[in-house]
């Protein structure tokens, strides 16, 4: 089947790399980490205004991100099918609208008496992971099939760079406001962005594809039907899995190691969280950039997931002895992680147009969803080897599985999106 490429398009507004869609996306990507890292930022100010006590704040706290994480599960699924069967844009406008509508009803969470505060947020924290799950990989989607292919690796990068920021917002609207009005500044920025999603058009491949009647759309099953895709789609969870060790044990638990370590200071793992995602997005904005340069995808990603797995050793294994040091390791390390991008883009350069948003948006939400796993293996060792060697152990195996993926999964750059899954 022919299907018309964009190379005659490279001078169009959408086609640039600072074009519209590429603009929305990035903007999109910030307000969607903004809404994802809020609770676990407001985690124990929020709960601890409802009322909890401390050992409280730790369970119920952590039912409530649990939720979260299952609404990125499901949204992931969602969203995914919703992209190859309506188009990209749909899922643009409705996952956003989702997760503000969620993000402003949490503002109010405190005025709840209709029913059990607590259980209502986490109900609306589940919501609101079921729209945090469309973002990225639609954007992702649509950017990778509206740019050409001599563009796509720096467009994608440029949007999950800009993106991460966010969270370093959402650190800083904390600090300055309270909890409640950062709730309701994420939800003010997601209706702010539907404005100029307006402008944004649909992506060409989706809607030659859609001409064709008799071609199967957004089949989420289609990824177990054929073993050569079950084993890419396995690979391209694979490749994400150093990312959130290093996001969800490392930085998260950030306090424990320090304890283990021996140093002095408090570690804030909020702080731990922001340095950590300062260089991820510093990594991402690189990213694109490197593979371009070495002209693979698969290169570039090694070469970063290289450099994270040297400071993650240092980290656990040279004996840091003060925060500052700690907190440099997180931003290091996240500079190394920093191809969520450009794995994110092999997810959907991976597969065919019509599974391509399925694959994009469920590929990362699986791999936020083995945070946990992680966290379980984690605090299961914990009592029989020490804090370091659990958190080792847990990051041995996300980082073999990691680099036998990238390895192993065929390159994608420079290659042909024009193409079906039959």
């Amino acid at each position: 089947m022919a299907v018309p490429t964009l190379s005659s398009e490279k001078q169009s507004p959408s086609t640039s790399l600072f074009g519209l869609p590429v603009i929305v996306a990035a903007l999109g990507y910030f307000v969607d980490i903004y809404d994802l890292l809020l609770f676990g930022i407001v985690r124990v100010p929020s709960l601890k205004d409802l009322g909890l006590t401390p050992e409280q704040i730790s369970t119920v706290g952590a039912s409530i991100l649990n939720w979260q994480m299952g609404g990125l599960l499901l949204g992931g699924i969602l969203w995914g099918v919703i992209g190859d069967k309506r188009g990209r844009l749909s899922v643009l406008f409705g996952s956003i609208i989702t997760y503000s509508i969620a993000n402003i009803a949490c503002g109010f969470v405190k005025d709840i008496t209709f029913m059990n505060p607590t259980t209502y947020y986490a109900l609306m924290r589940f919501v609101a992971g079921i729209g945090l799950a469309g973002e990225l990989g639609a954007g992702i989607t649509l950017v990778s099939e509206i740019l050409p292919k001599e563009k796509r690796a720096i467009g994608t990068s440029l949007v999950a760079g800009i993106g991460l920021f966010g969270a370093v917002v959402a650190y800083f609207t904390v600090k300055l406001f309270d909890w409640q009005t950062a709730f309701f500044v994420g939800g003010g920025l997601g209706f702010g962005l539907l404005l100029l999603r307006v402008g944004v058009v649909e992506s060409g491949m989706f809607k030659d594809v859609t001409e064709q009647k008799h071609v199967s759309r957004g089949n989420f099953l289609s990824f177990f039907t054929n073993a050569d895709r079950f084993i890419r789609y396995l690979k391209c969870i694979g490749i994400g899995l150093p990312t959130w060790f290093v996001i969800g044990i490392l930085a998260t638990f950030s306090n424990e190691f320090g304890r283990a370590l021996g140093i002095a200071e408090e570690i804030q793992p909020g702080l731990a969280i922001m340095w950590c995602y300062v260089g991820l997005a510093v990594g991402d904005l690189a990213s694109g950039f490197i593979s371009q340069a070495m002209a693979s995808r698969k290169k570039a990603v090694t070469l970063l997931m290289a450099i994270a797995l040297v400071f993650g050793l240092i980290y656990l294994y040279v004996g840091i002895s003060s925060a500052t040091v700690l907190y440099g390791l997180c931003l290091a390390m996240g500079f190394g992680i920093g191809y969520w991008a450009m794995f994110v883009t092999i997810g959907a350069e991976q597969f065919g147009t019509n599974i391509r948003a399925t694959a994009a948006t469920t590929v990362p939400n699986m791999v936020r969803g083995t945070v946990i796993l992680m966290t379980s293996l984690y605090q299961y060792l914990k009592p029989s080897l020490d804090i370091i060697n659990a958190g080792a152990v847990v990051g041995l195996i996300s980082f073999v599985i990691g680099f036998y993926s990238i390895l192993t999964i065929p390159e994608t750059h420079g290659k042909d999106l024009n193409y079906l899954e039959e």
